[in-house]
């Protein structure tokens, strides 16, 4: 049996790590039971920039906040051979919002996956729950170390108890003598008190120093010791500060000679010889939400008289005799216990008894024994389909949708066109291209999610449309930051793309005078459909047909338009068409995604199969160009892509990524397929960092997106064109992860009515 291990791993200093290493070698170094051949290998966590010098065992490092790294990772498991994967899960050393990182690797493990669940929590934000359900759901089995862990899953993460297994924290099966230990540390003449972990404010040492003048007071020779560095996380963000703290109170109280920091993170020897030579272990941590503390099992593992405050973890492990609990913050309760158990020794004796008798129950080799028949029964049981999303699409790994950089660009004319960074760069002017993107984004906005301040920006955009409209009907394109013209007549696709606009704006208007100024600018600019030469502003512009028709499918002149200038773009297709290159031209340049989305578009009105053929073949040729196993490649502006030459990876632009998020969305409309919607989510991700320079153009500070990448790198700039499609793309995948979810509890309760459906 070969398993994957994912956690952080020394020589990380970290809890997690140790727990990882620990179990690591209980099951792949396990000789209680000579049948178990075991190999493993660990995926270990880096944070943030550090690195470590890990053992052989590690064979694929995840950078915390890489997403690309968690996607070669879930590659490098399925390809090693392993039977099954072991992730050891904890919030924060994940990447993403509540560690949502984590997600997409799980989702494409091809093996059987047991999850242990460091922490639980009983009030977890909307984001918190919904990761751990979706982690709960992809695993076969779920270990938790407390039983107060399972009421949680299966009552507020909705988890069937079927899944969960309660297993102990495990515990190093190390011994050390007391005395011995004692007069090595010279402490022989000492009563001591010990708390180890790192160090933070809700560890509550505070309360122990706090009780020490009452302790001291009738037991002179007590020395407190305080083991761990301050938490890394704490360290980043506050420093010393709460170490300092401490510092001062010990200075206040006059116990200077009773309280000893060390101020390291101890190997595991070092740390069992001080919990032998302790007389007493606390942990004074301030609030009961804990559900798991690998310190509070050491210590009963090692068979450590304990007095401990209330917390979860706490309360179960220290049931039976096993320990004492005191109130939190309640320095004079904890006083009063560590007297009367100095002041009988047997009882002290009798506690260290019962917890030693315990801990033997719960040492690694034990612990990896229950881990290794709960993985082969993970393994036994499996059919090959690991429980698992229908699809990849995942809301939890998107940015919070925000018009930020939108409002940023936007003044009382128009949106301006070009940015510089994340300001609007003025000297640019606007376009309408921009403007008739910005009402698309606008109404989508305002359909998906009622976003109020998306309909405020409405009449904004649909005016700056009207203002640029020629008495024939043609547009102008550029007006300057001084509201001159710039131009006569704008570019063809300038013009399909604003009748794409109000094409949607009449098929989903979100009230009456909006419709009505749309449909008179789309009808006086309709004498121009049949004139249009270049494909893509067809193409747009037969996108806006359909929308309209979406309301109107009686418009029998309507329809006969768009079947005209749907043989157009089908005649190109034949002209250009031959092998190896099913396509509407001599080669791919920008927006292609565009061409095929408009027959899709097309093949909802029109009783023609063939162009229904060429959408799909035109798309899966664009596809085999653009998309690979796990990220979008588009075609780069820079050389584009010459039949029978190498394509151009830079110069790639959001707009393009936009083009296929919409034409793998209208695919799945059409086909009701639902690798459709994965493919339109890989693309999604394009803009996330899952690209050829493995970064992210989204910017999380100014919620704009980046002009596109060249081979030096991100094009920082923030334009209207870039962020458009950004936030376009973003609604679409919203669009369509709830139009999947209404077609499967369609399907479910037609399957249900109909096996209900009697004989009357």
């Amino acid at each position: 049996m070969k398993i994957a291990f994912i956690g952080t791993y020394p020589p990380r200093e970290c809890g997690i790590g140790a727990f990882t290493h620990d179990l690591y070698n209980s099951i792949v170094n396990n000789n209680k039971k000579s049948e178990f051949t075991n190999e493993g290998f660990v995926v270990a966590m880096n944070d943030y920039t550090n690195t470590y010098k890990y053992p052989k065992e590690v064979k694929q490092i995840i950078r915390q906040e890489r997403q690309e790294d968690y996607l070669q990772a879930a590659k490098f498991i399925n390809h090693s051979g392993a039977d099954a994967c072991v992730l050891e899960h904890e919030f924060g050393i994940f990447g993403g919002q509540s560690g949502v990182y984590i997600l997409p690797l799980l989702h494409r493990l091809e093996i059987p996956l047991v999850v242990t669940l460091h922490t639980i929590l009983e009030t977890p934000s909307y984001n918190e729950r919904a990761i751990l359900a979706a982690i709960c759901k992809m695993a076969q089995k779920i270990v938790v170390m407390s039983h107060k862990a399972i009421d949680f899953l299966t009552s507020i993460y909705d988890v069937t108890a079927e899944k969960i297994e309660f297993i102990d924290h495990g515990v190093p099966d190390i011994k050390f003598n007391a005395k011995q230990s004692k007069k090595e540390l010279k402490l022989d003449n000492k009563r001591m008190l010990m708390t180890f972990g790192f160090v933070g404010r809700n560890k509550g040492i505070e309360t122990v120093i706090k009780a020490l003048p009452a302790i001291i007071k009738k037991h002179a020779n007590v020395v407190y010791m305080v083991l761990g560095k301050t938490h890394p996380n704490i360290l980043k963000y506050s420093g010393e500060e709460y170490r300092i703290y401490l510092m001062r109170l010990i200075k206040s109280l006059h116990l200077e000679e009773h309280v000893v920091f060390i101020n390291e993170f101890l190997d595991v020897n070092d740390l069992f010889k001080y919990l032998a030579a302790a007389d007493i272990y606390i942990t004074p941590y301030t609030n009961k939400a804990q559900i798991t503390s690998g310190t509070l099992s050491y210590a009963v593992g090692v068979g450590s008289a304990v007095i401990s405050t209330p917390y979860w973890h706490a309360e179960e492990l220290l049931a039976n005799g096993r320990g004492k609990l005191f109130d939190f913050n309640d320095a004079e309760a904890l006083a009063i216990q560590a007297n009367d158990l100095f002041d009988h020794p047997s009882e002290l004796k009798l506690l260290k008894s019962k917890a030693s008798e315990y801990g033997k129950s719960i040492t690694w080799p034990l612990t990896g024994i229950k881990y290794i028949n709960l993985l082969q029964l993970a393994i036994k049981n499996n059919t090959g389909k690991v429980e698992k999303k229908d699809t990849i699409l995942d809301l939890l790994i998107m940015p919070p949708f925000s018009l930020a950089h939108i409002n940023r660009l936007t003044d009382d004319t128009g949106i301006i066109q070009h940015a510089k960074f994340g300001i609007p760069n003025l000297k640019e002017g606007y376009c309408l291209d921009d403007n008739a993107r910005a009402l698309l984004m606008a109404l989508m906005s305002y359909r998906q999610i009622k976003d109020e301040q998306a309909l405020e920006l409405c009449p904004i955009y649909l005016s700056y449309i009207h203002y640029m409209q020629n008495n024939d009907g043609t547009f102008r394109n550029f007006l300057s930051f001084n509201r001159n013209y710039l131009d006569e007549v704008g570019s063809e696709d300038s013009f399909g793309r604003t009748i794409w606009a109000l094409g949607y704006l009449m098929a989903n208007a979100p009230n009456d005078a909006y419709y009505q100024t749309g449909r008179e600018i789309f009808f006086n600019a309709a004498p121009h459909f049949d004139k249009l030469t270049a494909i893509r502003s067809i193409a747009n512009t037969i996108i806006g047909l359909c929308y309209y028709l979406e309301t109107n499918p009686g418009d029998d002149a309507l329809i006969e338009r768009l079947r005209a200038m749907t043989q157009k773009l089908m005649m190109h297709y034949k002209q250009n068409k031959s092998k190896n290159w099913d396509w509407f031209e001599p080669l791919l340049t920008y927006d292609n995604g565009i061409l095929p989305l408009s027959l899709f578009h097309a093949s909802k009105y029109l009783n023609d199969d063939s162009v229904l053929e060429v959408a799909i073949s035109s798309m899966d040729f664009l596809t085999s160009h653009t998309l690979t196993e796990s990220y979008l490649s588009v075609i780069g502006n820079e050389k584009w892509y010459k039949k029978d030459e190498h394509r151009s990876v830079y110069a790639q632009q959001p707009v393009d990524a936009m083009a296929m998020v919409l034409m793998y969305h209208q695919a799945y409309l059409v086909t009701k397929n639902k690798e459709y919607l994965n493919k339109l989510y890989t693309s999604f991700l394009w803009f996330l960092g899952e690209n050829d320079l493995r970064m992210s153009l989204y910017d999380f500070e100014t919620n704009g997106c980046c002009d596109g990448f060249e081979s030096y790198g991100v094009n920082r700039n923030q334009g209207a064109e870039s962020s458009l499609a950004y936030l376009i793309s973003h609604l679409t995948v919203l669009q369509a992860y709830e139009e999947f979810h209404k077609h499967d509890e369609s399907i479910s309760y037609i399957k249900k009515t109909s096996f209900e459906t009697t004989d009357a």
